[in-house]
């Protein structure tokens, strides 16, 4: 059923944001007047389609939900009635070819503002930014943070929640900003600020960053009682139940959930007998964490387990978060234009060589955060439609041929020279673009089997 809820939500993000993008294309082409033949979601076997008339566009849901296309007349893809040569994709001016090809692109930006538009509406519910214990060697420990402060702001930007805490952090660090400063209210209620100084040694990755600056969220001594199983983790294939509660690891007494966390942590691959209650009654069973790699190379146990936390103190931990319609507009675009700064930051680390290829994400990893995000509520679930669609957006402008950016680039040099790019050097080009496209699909999809099989 898990794989299934996954599968189900990575089409559905897949579908929106396709459509939006081919809607882009489709609606400036009938705009500038070019004939379009079919707009198609999807590849392959027609599972549904709709035409007015021979003379329409085809409207059409196809088997292979992984894309999409817009067929246009175009003399380069076959032969055209005369009636219809001025109609032809390749006969337009520069600039209507331009807009027609930018368009779908710009469309999931504008996506991604509407998203984040009704996100920062709705509003979210979240953590309370509240540190818990501060570990020492972090740069939160060199900066003087402490167990009990509450972040106000960072670079004056307020943070009312724990994510929206991070995520100015983080993008604030991916950004270039090296010192950053956070405001916080201590537990004696008293406002200071903290420095946060960076090296670029800790902003290879998110995961190194996360690990170097050591933010962890407050929370409660909580009764070590499972709540949510992953499928197929450690810990559903050892028998363990939601609403067991966890009394002994080994010889060990387990008093809270922290406590269960730390411990399994630190028994990766080694079998653990654990007594539980479960129904009033205790029982026995083996568990052996699986191992899995931190950014710093340290091995941890994880038995894909979450805690139960009781509903009146989860209410305690939390904040509603929302803005106006009209402040949410300019939060909206500010975002979007965040997002899309920081992805292209972000390629160009990796293609110089300062940032890690394991940045990138395949349709597993995709695939793995739908699914996710729709379990965190539809807010969250929009969030990640946002986020995606830049990502969209940003990568299919990047000047590779075969992507929209390649189109725009040849346009470019069209307008330069004064004549096409001869069909030719488009071809070897194409060629190239693809080639280059395959080889990181191939790469995204080595990482995520990897993340997976880890």
């Amino acid at each position: 059923m898990e794989t299934l809820h996954t599968l189900f939500y990575f089409t559905v993000a897949i579908a929106v944001l396709v459509a939006f993008h081919e809607l882009g294309h489709f609606w400036v082409a009938r705009l500038t007047g070019v004939k379009v033949i079919r707009f198609s979601i999807g590849f392959g076997k027609k599972l549904w389609a709709y035409q007015k008339n021979p003379e329409q566009t085809e409207f059409v849901l196809s088997a292979i939900p992984l894309g999409g296309y817009v067929k246009m007349v175009d003399e380069r893809e076959g032969e055209v009635a005369a009636a219809d040569l001025p109609y032809a994709f390749n006969r337009q001016t520069v600039g209507v070819r331009t807009a027609i090809v930018a368009a779908g692109p710009l469309f999931n930006l504008i996506l991604a503002v509407c998203l984040f538009w009704v996100v920062m509406v709705v509003g979210e519910t979240g953590l309370k930014p509240i540190l818990g214990d501060v570990a020492t060697g972090t740069l939160a420990a060199e900066a003087g943070f402490q167990a009990g402060d509450r972040i106000v702001s960072v670079n004056q930007k307020p943070t009312p929640t724990w994510a929206m805490a991070l995520d100015e952090l983080f993008s604030s660090a991916i950004d270039g900003q090296r010192d950053i400063v956070v405001d916080v209210i201590t537990r004696e209620d008293r406002k200071q600020f903290r420095a946060l100084v960076l090296t670029d040694d800790d902003v290879q990755s998110p995961e190194v960053l996360n690990e170097r600056l050591g933010l962890k969220p407050f929370l409660p001594v909580i009764k070590p009682i499972i709540g949510k199983l992953l499928e197929d983790g450690a810990a559903e294939q050892a028998g363990l139940q939601t609403g067991d509660l966890i009394l002994r690891a080994d010889d060990q007494a387990i008093e809270d959930w922290q406590q269960w966390v730390d411990y399994i942590q630190a028994k990766p691959d080694v079998e653990i007998d654990v007594t539980l209650e479960r129904n009033d009654v205790q029982t026995q069973i083996k568990l052996t964490p699986r191992k899995e790699e931190q950014p710093d190379g340290k091995a941890v146990g994880k038995i894909g387990a979450g805690v139960e936390i009781p509903e009146a103190m989860m209410r305690d931990l939390q904040v509603e978060y929302s803005l106006s319609p009209l402040e949410a507009i300019p939060a909206a675009f500010e975002k979007t234009w965040f997002y899309s700064l920081s992805t292209v930051k972000m390629i160009g680390k990796m293609f110089v060589g300062s940032a890690s290829v394991k940045n990138l994400s395949g349709p597993i990893s995709i695939a793995q955060y739908a699914g996710q995000s729709a379990d965190m509520g539809f807010t969250a679930f929009l969030k990640f439609l946002g986020l995606i669609s830049v990502s969209l957006g940003v990568l299919n402008l990047l000047p590779v041929p075969v992507l929209d950016g390649g189109h725009l680039l040849f346009y470019l040099v069209e307008v330069i020279k004064g004549s096409p790019v001869s069909d030719r050097v488009q071809m070897v080009f194409q060629q190239m673009g693809m080639l280059v496209l395959m080889s990181l699909m191939a790469l995204a999809l080595f990482l995520d089997l990897d993340r997976l099989f880890q």
